[in-house]
């Protein structure tokens, strides 16, 4: 019986290839750009707070022919910082930090991605979406005296803050390797 048990053994083990014994992965290069929805309704540095988590669901990728992520991945992270828009004059701006991978019900991959596009809004080298203000309108409004009174009224209103409206798409770029398992490889 122990003969048995031991030819079975080394029978499997002669059978079996490597890349079936261990998860295939599939490497996506720093600097790869993949897409993704905020399913927020109303996203704004005036409604979350510092810290708050955001969820991201991601868009197909492929890459070598095979799709990296499954229906139902998605990217977490938090509201990392803002700033205000001024009184007088100064842009809101608000940063967003995905830090995890969620593939499936029990695999996470941690990611380091930054923003660097979205509908709408720019984005600065760091990563900040900034907001919209109103500078060529107040540029002119304050040339021409005849709307001065109008301009001094609406001087102390703030400029608008910038918000993420409805299922923004949102594009990342990924700042380190990141090697994602493959199920259907």
């Amino acid at each position: 019986m122990r003969r048995i048990l031991q030819s079975l053994a080394v029978a499997t083990v002669l059978v079996a290839r490597p890349s079936d014994l261990a998860a295939q992965l599939i490497t996506l290069r720093a600097g790869t750009l993949i897409r993704c929805t905020l399913e927020e309704p109303n996203f704004s540095s005036r409604t979350a707070h510092i810290g708050e988590p955001v969820i991201c669901y991601l868009h197909p990728h492929r890459e070598f022919g095979y799709s990296v992520f499954p229906r139902g991945s998605y990217l977490t992270g938090r509201f990392v910082d803002y700033e205000a828009p001024g009184h007088f004059v100064g842009k809101g701006w608000m940063k967003l930090e995905f830090d995890r991978l969620i593939i499936g019900a029990n695999t996470e991959v941690p990611i380091a991605a930054k923003v660097v596009g979205l509908r709408r809004y720019r984005t600065d080298a760091e990563g900040k979406i900034l907001g919209k203000g109103h500078p060529r309108r107040d540029t002119f409004g304050w040339l021409l005296p005849p709307l001065w009174p109008i301009k001094l009224m609406t001087l102390p209103a703030r400029g608008p803050y910038p918000t993420l409206q409805g299922e923004v798409p949102l594009t990342l770029r990924l700042m380190d390797d990141v090697d994602v398992p493959c199920r259907m490889c």
